[in-house]
């Protein structure tokens, strides 16, 4: 079985790692009750044995020993992996993995990227090998950070260039977390327009998820939750998080919440990599199938159910209304709405007792409702994996090549203009070494171009539904 790393970059890239690890334990603990170590859980921990000295050997069958995450964490700031390294998880995470700084990177991504990229190189790129040394077939790595702060857009995307020039073979997922336009960082249009380049051009797919979305699912669960709908059932200390002690504490604090969808989405992502399944998608076939052309690899993804989170104890939607969920504006990581725009092509991942054909009835119900691109209207790539949430019947992941995620990019790059031609704050970027105005024109013309291909695919929504032959063969 194959193995992956997740790289933690940032504040905000940190506080989901570390929900992610928290979930994935409680679903192999829930799978595999009699603590074995097998290749379920060799995909993301490894089995140490903590009692002989020096670099601790793994033990690659039997009883587990001590879990150590395949994980890499970086901040320019100690708070949040402190946090960490003092709270629950502190023993699955390898103590020679972490790499901080104290005095972060301010907001800049020029910081994180130019000044701490720099300083950092030798030692990122050292933790990296150590970390893909302990794993037999090494096929991802995912990245998890936010495009508004310093570190996480700059530090983030400068690991990313990293992986592509250390590891060119192995697949690059990378989660980024966008700011809303009503962030309290002024500088985070500049850091999320310099870091969308870097995505352009280094990732291979890239799960864009929107702040604002997500607190708009953390409210519409509590509104559901204090209206009773979502049945006595449920566990009012559990319903969001783990760590809250109940829903007011989920109106008061809601990042955690918001961690752990993100967290969520990225359990059901690599639930194929962990368990078994009639139908299982490798993740490799989720860039191959998804991407069609080289920039154009930023999935936009939905759940449902919405509240497939932490022990939480809900009753199962129905099958079917599971997948039109799947498909709704409600139901999105960002603010938008695919049935209304193109599909390039679309994922879907399924956990639970559900059968192929119940797969294959949604999709044809649903296909006369969704926009394919004329030359791929077969676009659906499905994979089943048959161990659920914990507390669930099924779930779904669906991952949408869509053009709906334009107006986000769009809206961005508003953001980033109404500074930029004012030439508001760029000297705070602009003193950094290697730093030069030309890094925010090749920036912008790189978002636009990103826009102008998506504006070309959108022309062709309400043309044929298929091409005519190009070709005719004779026999």
């Amino acid at each position: 079985m194959t193995q992956s790393v997740v790289v933690q970059v940032g504040q905000c890239g940190n506080q989901v790692g570390c929900r992610f690890w928290d979930l994935a334990l409680r679903e192999h603990a829930a799978a595999a009750p009699k603590g074995i170590y097998d290749e379920a859980l060799s995909s993301f921990f490894r089995n140490v044995d903590t009692r002989s000295g020096g670099d601790s050997p793994d033990i690659y069958k039997g009883k587990i020993c001590s879990l150590k995450a395949r994980a890499l964490l970086i901040d320019m700031e100690e708070g949040v992996v402190n946090e960490i390294l003092q709270g629950p998880l502190r023993d699955v995470f390898d103590s020679k993995q972490l790499i901080t700084d104290v005095s972060g990177s301010g907001n800049n991504w020029a910081v994180g990227h130019k000044l701490y990229g720099c300083r950092y190189r030798e030692n990122i790129v050292e933790k990296l090998r150590k970390t893909a040394e302990h794993c037999d077939c090494l096929q991802c790595f995912f990245i998890i950070h936010s495009m508004g702060g310093g570190t996480g857009s700059g530090l983030g995307t400068f690991v990313l260039n990293l992986l592509e020039d250390e590891f060119p073979e192995v697949y690059r997922f990378v989660t980024s977390v966008y700011p809303s336009g009503e962030d309290d960082v002024i500088t985070s249009p500049y850091n999320s327009v310099l870091a969308m380049r870097e995505l352009n051009e280094h990732a291979d797919c890239v799960l864009p998820i929107e702040n604002e979305s997500l607190f708009d699912i953390v409210n519409k669960i509590h509104q559901m939750t204090n209206s009773g709908k979502l049945g006595s059932t449920v566990k009012q200390n559990s319903l969001v998080t783990s760590s809250a002690n109940s829903t007011k504490a989920v109106q008061e604090k809601p990042f955690d919440a918001m961690n752990n969808i993100v967290a969520n989405l990225l359990l059901n992502l690599t639930s194929s990599a962990r368990f078994e399944g009639s139908l299982n998608m490798d993740l490799n076939e989720i860039s191959m199938n998804l991407v069609p052309f080289p920039r154009l690899h930023y999935l936009v993804s939905s759940l449902t159910p919405l509240y497939t989170l932490a022990d939480v104890n809900v009753p199962s939607r129905k099958l079917d209304q599971m997948f039109s969920d799947a498909f709704s504006r409600d139901h999105q990581l960002i603010q938008a709405d695919p049935k209304h725009s193109l599909y390039l092509a679309c994922a879907l991942l399924v956990r639970g007792n559900v059968q192929v054909s119940d797969l294959r009835r949604n999709i044809e119900r649903l296909k006369p409702s969704l926009h394919f691109v004329s030359w791929n209207q077969e676009g659906w790539k499905t994979g089943l994996c048959s161990v659920p949430p914990v507390g669930h019947s099924h779930s779904l992941l669906a991952l949408a090549n869509n053009t709906c995620v334009k107006p986000t990019f769009i809206e961005l790059k508003d953001r980033f203009m109404k500074l930029y031609k004012k030439k508001a704050h760029l000297h705070h970027y602009l003193h950094i070494d290697g730093m030069e105005q030309s890094c925010f024109a090749e920036a912008v013309s790189s978002l636009s171009d990103l826009i102008e291909e998506y504006n070309e695919l959108d022309a062709t929504k309400n043309g044929p539904r298929t091409d005519p032959p190009r070709l005719k063969i004779a026999v």
